[in-house]
C-alpha cells in the first residue's frame, strides 16, 4: 500500500469515529450504504460517535478539525487551552486568574462569567468550575465549526468543542508511562494503562504535576485520576463507565497592569496579588455511564448519562477596575485593590438517548438520526468583595488597600474582610428533542435537513435580596445543508442554522435576562490533495447573535446586556501528508467580530457602538505545523516545528485598549530508542516573546510564558 493509499485510510478512519464518542465503524462511511452483511457479522467493538451518524469529514456540510493525541503528545501539550491554539478558529478568552477554561470560537465566547462550554463524549460536559483540562486522557479534541446547534443544542453559533476521552479497549493489553521535567521546575508523571480479560476491559490513566511559574510566587500542584471501564455484553451491546476524578490548586492571579498603553509598567513576572492569600483549589469528580445496542447492520441505539460535581474555593488580592476607587490612575504606582473569596459549588446531571440509522424510501437513501436530551444545572455561588472607597473621599493606603506595583511590600496591611456581594442559588432545567436526515439525492448531491426543539426553565434564588427569579421558554431551531461532490479531489457545502441557549444568572436587581438566540449560514469547499493524503476545508460564515451578555465589573457576579453581536469571516484548514514524509497541518482564520448595538456599558460608563469590536478576538490568526520521522538504523527521530501568528485584539470592552499581536515558535523531538522506551522535548516561544494571553481590562492583563523548554522519557508495553 503506498504512502498516500495509507494516510487516506487514516483520514477515513478518522473520519468514520468523528463527533461526539469514540467509534469503531462498521461500515466505510461512503455516499450510499453497502450491501447489508448478515446480521450475524454485527460486532461491537468500541465505543460509537454521537449526534452525528456515519459519515465521511467531505460529507459533512460544516467545518470539522480534528487534534488527535498523537499531534497533542508530540507538541507535549499539557492543557486543552494550549492544545486548541493549534486551530486559528479558537480564541483565548480570560480564564478566571488561570482557574477554568474559556475561549471563542469564530468570535463568539458565551457568558464570561462563567467557563466555556464543551462536549465530553457528546455530552455537555465543561460546566462548573473544575478547573483547567488536562490534556491527559484526550483520545482527541474535535472543533465542530459553524450551524450545529440544530444537533447539540444550547451552544455557541461559532462551535462546539467535543472531547473524546481514551476508552477501554476490549481485547487488547498495552500500556504507557512517562516522566518529565521542564522549565521552573516543572515535574510531571503519566500514566495510560489498558488491561483485557474477557469481555472485560480497564483502562486506567492518571497524572500528577507539581509546577511553578514565571510569575513570582506562583506554583500549581494538580493531579488527575481517569479510569474507563468497557465490558462487552453481547456481541451487539456494549457498556462504557467512565470516571473522572481531578485537583488543582494555584494561587489567584490576574496578571500585570498596563497604564496609558506601556506594557512595560511592570515586568511581565511581577505579582499583584498578595501571596498569603494562599491557593484557589478547583476539584471535579464526573461519572458516565454509556450503553450501545445495535438492532441489526443499519440501526443502532445509543443511550447514556452524565453527573458532573464541582467546588472552587479561595481568596484573592485583585485591582480595583473603576477610575473613582482607583488611586494608581493618580500617581501611576499606587494600586489599589479588592479583596474576595470565592466558594463556587455546582452539580451538572444529563441523560440523553439517540436512535440512528439507515434505509431507503422511492429510491433514495436517507441517514436518519433521532435524539432526546436533558440537563439538570445547580450552581451556587458565594462570593464576598471588600471594596476600596472613591479617590475623592482621599482615602489612606490601607483604607484602598493599595500595593506599590513599583517596588510591592507583600503584606504591608491587614486583610481587610470582605462582605457578601452574591449569594444565589441559579437552577437550569433544560429539555431538548432533535431530528437528522442527510438524503442521497444523487450520486453529487446530499441534502441535510434537522432541527431541534428546546424547553427551559431558569430559576434564580438571591439569598441576600430574597428574591427569586424564574423564567421559561421554548424555540424551535431549524437546520439545513447541502453537499455537493465535483470530484474525488473537491467537494463544495453550505449551511444554515438556528441557535438557542438559556442566559444563566440575573442582572445586579435579580432581573433574568431573555435568551440568546442566533443565526448561523457557512458556504465552503473541501479537498483532498495527493490521492487524499492532504485533506482541507475552505469556509466563509457570517453569524449573528441577540441578547448577547457580558459581565457587569461593577457587580461581579453579574451580567449586562449588551445587545446585538455579528462576527463574519474566512477560514482555511490543511492536515496530512505531503510528498517526502512531511506531516503538516495549517489553519488560518481571519475574523471580524463586533458589536452591533449601541449601549452605554456600565462597567466603565464608554460608550458601546455599532462596530466596536469584540474583547479578546483577533482579526487574523494563523497556525502552522511540519515535522519529519527519519530512520536510523533501530533509531527513530521525529523533528518538528510549529508557529502560531495571533493578531492585535481589543483587550477591554468600549475602549481602544489592545492586545499587540505575537508570534510565537516551538520546536520539538521525539527520540525512539525501542519499541519501547522513547526520549521527548520540546522549546516553547523560542524566541522568548513578550506576549499576551488574554486581558479583561487594562489593570488585568495575563502576559503569556517565556521561553520554556521540557525533558522527559516514556516506556510502553
Amino acid at each position: 500500500m503506498t504512502l498516500a493509499l495509507s494516510a487516506r485510510a487514516l483520514l477515513l478512519a478518522c473520519a468514520a469515529a468523528t463527533v461526539a464518542m469514540p467509534a469503531v465503524a462498521r461500515t466505510p462511511p461512503s455516499a450510499e450504504p453497502e450491501p447489508a452483511a448478515l446480521e450475524n457479522d454485527v460486532v461491537i467493538t468500541g465505543v460509537r460517535q454521537s449526534y452525528r451518524g456515519e459519515f465521511a469529514l467531505s460529507e459533512i456540510p460544516q467545518s470539522i478539525d480534528l487534534i488527535d493525541g498523537k499531534l497533542l503528545e508530540q507538541n507535549n501539550i499539557l492543557r486543552l487551552t494550549d492544545a486548541l491554539d493549534l486551530n486559528a478558529s479558537v480564541a483565548r478568552q480570560n480564564t478566571l486568574g488561570g482557574l477554568w477554561d474559556a475561549f471563542a470560537v469564530r468570535g463568539f465566547a458565551g457568558d464570561e462569567n462563567l467557563p466555556s462550554g464543551y462536549l465530553v463524549n457528546g455530552f455537555n460536559g465543561g460546566r462548573g468550575f473544575g478547573g483547567q483540562r488536562d490534556s491527559a486522557g484526550l483520545e482527541r479534541v474535535e472543533v465542530l465549526k459553524g450551524p450545529a446547534a440544530a444537533l447539540f443544542g444550547r451552544g455557541e453559533p461559532g462551535g462546539t468543542i467535543n472531547l473524546v476521552t481514551k476508552q477501554a479497549k476490549i481485547g487488547e493489553s498495552f500500556g504507557a508511562s512517562s516522566f518529565q521535567y521542564g522549565a521552573f521546575d516543572r515535574f510531571r508523571t503519566e500514566t495510560d494503562w489498558n488491561l483485557s480479560t474477557g469481555p472485560v476491559a480497564l483502562r486506567l490513566i492518571g497524572y500528577a504535576e507539581d509546577a511553578g511559574s514565571f510569575r513570582d510566587f506562583i506554583g500549581s500542584n494538580r493531579w488527575g485520576f481517569l479510569p474507563s471501564v468497557g465490558v462487552k455484553l453481547s456481541d451487539r451491546t456494549r457498556l462504557t463507565y467512565d470516571l473522572e476524578l481531578t485537583r488543582m490548586a494555584v494561587p489567584f492571579d490576574r496578571g500585570i497592569v498596563v497604564l496609558n498603553g506601556n506594557f512595560n509598567t511592570v515586568p511581565r513576572s511581577r505579582f499583584l496579588g498578595e501571596p498569603s492569600d494562599g491557593d484557589t483549589v478547583a476539584r471535579a469528580t464526573g461519572h458516565q455511564l454509556r450503553v450501545e445496542h445495535d438492532f441489526s447492520q443499519d440501526w443502532r441505539v445509543t443511550l447514556g448519562a452524565s453527573y458532573r460535581e464541582t467546588l472552587l474555593t479561595g481568596a484573592s488580592s485583585d485591582a480595583e477596575l473603576v477610575g473613582s476607587r482607583q488611586q494608581i490612575f493618580r500617581d501611576g504606582r499606587s494600586l489599589s485593590r479588592q479583596r474576595r473569596t470565592r466558594r463556587y459549588d455546582s452539580n451538572h446531571f444529563t441523560v440523553r438517548g439517540e436512535l440512528a440509522g439507515r434505509f431507503e424510501t422511492l429510491g433514495l437513501a436517507h441517514r436518519f438520526l433521532l435524539g432526546a436530551d436533558h440537563d439538570e444545572f445547580n450552581n451556587d455561588q458565594d462570593f464576598r468583595r471588600f471594596r476600596p472607597p472613591t479617590v475623592a473621599s482621599n482615602p489612606s493606603p490601607q483604607a484602598s488597600y493599595v500595593i506599590d506595583v513599583l517596588n510591592p511590600v507583600y503584606g504591608r496591611f491587614p486583610v481587610p474582610t470582605p462582605a457578601p456581594l452574591t449569594n444565589r442559588l441559579d437552577t437550569q432545567r433544560a429539555t431538548g428533542v432533535y431530528v437528522q436526515d442527510q438524503i442521497t439525492l444523487t450520486d453529487r448531491l446530499q441534502l441535510r435537513l434537522g432541527g431541534r426543539y428546546d424547553s427551559f426553565l431558569l430559576r434564580t434564588n438571591n439569598r441576600i435580596t430574597r428574591v427569586i427569579s424564574e423564567r421559561t421558554a421554548d424555540r424551535f431551531s431549524p437546520q439545513i445543508g447541502a453537499v455537493y461532490r465535483f470530484s474525488d479531489t473537491i467537494s463544495s457545502y453550505a449551511g444554515y442554522g438556528e441557535g438557542f441557549r438559556a442566559n444563566i444568572g440575573t442582572d445586579v436587581n435579580g432581573v433574568i435576562f431573555n435568551p440568546e438566540t442566533s443565526t448561523s449560514v457557512e458556504v465552503g469547499a473541501k479537498l483532498a490533495l495527493f490521492n487524499g493524503a492532504l485533506t482541507g476545508t475552505f469556509a466563509l460564515f457570517q453569524m449573528e447573535k441577540a441578547n448577547v451578555l457580558a459581565s457587569d465589573t461593577a457587580n461581579p457576579g453579574f451580567s449586562v446586556a449588551i445587545g446585538r453581536a455579528r462576527s463574519r469571516g474566512i477560514e482555511l484548514d490543511l492536515a496530512g501528508t505531503l510528498p517526502g514524509k512531511i506531516d503538516v497541518r495549517l489553519s488560518y482564520a481571519y475574523i471580524e467580530a463586533q458589536a452591533r448595538s449601541t449601549v452605554l456599558d456600565p462597567n466603565f460608563s464608554f460608550q458601546i457602538r455599532p462596530g466596536d469590536r469584540l474583547i479578546n478576538i483577533p482579526d487574523h490568526s494563523l497556525n502552522v505545523q511540519a515535522s519529519r520521522r527519519f530512520e536510523f538504523g533501530r533509531t527513530g527521530v521525529l523533528v518538528g516545528g510549529n508557529v502560531q501568528h495571533v493578531g492585535g485584539r481589543s483587550g477591554e470592552t468600549g475602549t481602544r485598549f489592545t492586545l499587540p499581536a505575537h508570534p510565537l515558535v516551538r520546536l520539538f523531538a521525539t527520540v525512539t530508542l525501542s519499541k519501547q522506551l522513547e526520549l521527548f522535548g520540546e522549546v516553547s516561544n523560542l524566541f522568548d516573546e513578550q506576549w499576551y494571553a488574554n486581558s479583561y481590562a487594562a489593570l488585568w492583563v495575563q502576559p503569556g510564558t517565556p521561553r520554556t523548554g521540557s525533558i522527559g522519557i516514556r516506556a510502553r508495553f
